[in-house]
């Protein structure tokens, strides 16, 4: 038994084991209930504190945060502002700048182009001008050369016709011949035809027979003639051979030939000319003037009665050719000056071709550095604008940033904030 003393009225009283125990048990739940009541109840309160200190603290962080975040941004964003408007005026500058260069390149070679062309067409129209004035002279000169050569034709077949009549004549007058040489050797025949000309034909002539044998050979007459400035018109080395003369034994004309070209070159003369009655019945040498110059340079065969004849031939020809001579010295020089310029006309556009290409190959490399230039600008303005376009988002998500998008998904921080409300 257990003696328990009741606090109310002090009395004593006894009770057994069991009901003690229950007696304590009674005591100790109300006392744990109350003690539990208290410490709940003392610890609601520190919850609450702890929970009002928490939101304040984390309200406060926040506040701080966004603060400074706001004024990043507002830093960050009036940094980059005056940068990037900095860095976009200075490449506009620049750009403008690199634009106007180019234009005045591109006029700077428009205008030279322009000058270099006209120059070359002005150059090109006096060449034209020049031309057609040497074309017209040219067109002159060969319709007067023209008619000269028509002139000499007319004389040329008049002189054929006189051939002719006298192929016809001296085969009447081979019988005669001899009859006609009878009293006189053939040179003797020879000079008298020329002296009876000499005083009206050839009264500038020389007409001797060749006496000078200092190489051991010499022709039998020499005719030479000159103009008035003392030019030699033509010269003629002459050997006479008679028939008669060589009887013992028969000669052709052949045999003489070598040395009569071998007299005409000692003697310095231009044509060499045999007048030869040998080989009487050859019908080549009876038809008159015989040109063996594929034999012997400027070799004639002739029989007497074409003496005269051959002289004057050979005589115009000279007289002729001096004109002809001179007129196309003329046209050579004519011909030579416009070579000349036509080469001067083609150095200068070589010339021109090679500096315009250098200068357009310059250009052209100048302009793709520019245009290189204006892509990395391009390219760097693009970066600066995408640079603000990120600035603008992240200011943008800077101002969309709420209470609300921090606490989604936090259930006690949401109902935190909630009470706060």
């Amino acid at each position: 038994m257990n003696e328990i003393i009741c606090p109310n009225c002090n009395k004593a009283f006894k009770v057994d084991e069991a009901g003690y125990a229950d007696i304590i048990k009674q005591v100790r739940n109300h006392q744990f209930e109350e003690e539990l009541q208290a410490r709940l109840s003392l610890a609601e309160k520190e919850k609450e504190g702890a929970v009002k200190l928490a939101e304040a603290n984390v309200r406060n962080a926040l506040q701080e945060q966004l603060a400074k975040k706001d004024k990043e941004l507002t830093e960050l964003n009036a940094r980059n502002q005056l940068a990037l408007s900095e860095q976009i005026g200075r490449k506009d500058a620049e750009i403008t700048q690199l634009k106007s260069k180019i234009e005045n390149v591109e006029v700077e070679k428009k205008l030279a182009v322009n000058e270099a062309v006209q120059k070359v067409e002005k150059e090109r129209d006096d060449l034209k001008s020049d031309l057609k004035t040497k074309e017209l002279e040219k067109q002159n000169l060969e319709s007067s050369l023209k008619q000269q050569y028509f002139t000499e034709l007319q004389n040329k077949d008049a002189i054929i016709k006189y051939k002719d009549d006298e192929i016809a004549r001296v085969k009447d007058m081979k019988l005669r011949l001899s009859t006609k040489m009878i009293g006189e050797t053939l040179e003797q025949h020879c000079e008298t035809e020329f002296n009876k000309l000499r005083a009206t034909a050839f009264q500038s002539a020389y007409f001797e027979k060749d006496n000078d044998s200092k190489s051991g050979s010499k022709g039998d007459f020499i005719y030479r003639e000159t103009d008035e400035a003392g030019n030699e018109i033509i010269s003629i080395m002459f050997e006479m051979k008679n028939e008669g003369d060589e009887t013992a034994t028969k000669k052709r004309n052949e045999d003489f030939l070598k040395e009569l070209d071998k007299d005409r070159c000692e003697k310095k003369c231009e044509y060499a000319i045999l007048v030869s009655l040998l080989e009487a019945e050859s019908e080549y040498y009876n038809s008159g003037i015989v040109d063996v110059s594929h034999k012997y340079k400027k070799m004639y065969v002739v029989r007497p009665q074409f003496f005269i004849p051959i002289i004057t031939l050979l005589r115009n020809a000279a007289m002729n050719s001096l004109q002809y001579k001179a007129e196309l010295a003329i046209i050579r020089n004519q011909n030579i000056d416009i070579a000349n310029f036509e080469e001067k006309i083609n150095t200068f556009k070589e010339g021109f071709a090679r500096n315009y290409e250098l200068a357009s190959r310059k250009f052209k490399t100048a302009i793709e550095e520019i245009d290189k230039t204006i892509t990395h600008l391009e390219k760097t303005k693009e970066a600066l604008l995408s640079s603000d376009n990120n600035l603008r988002l992240a200011n943008q998500k800077a101002e969309d940033l709420t209470i609300k998008k921090l606490t989604h998904g936090n259930a006690t921080m949401k109902s935190k904030f909630d009470e706060l409300k």
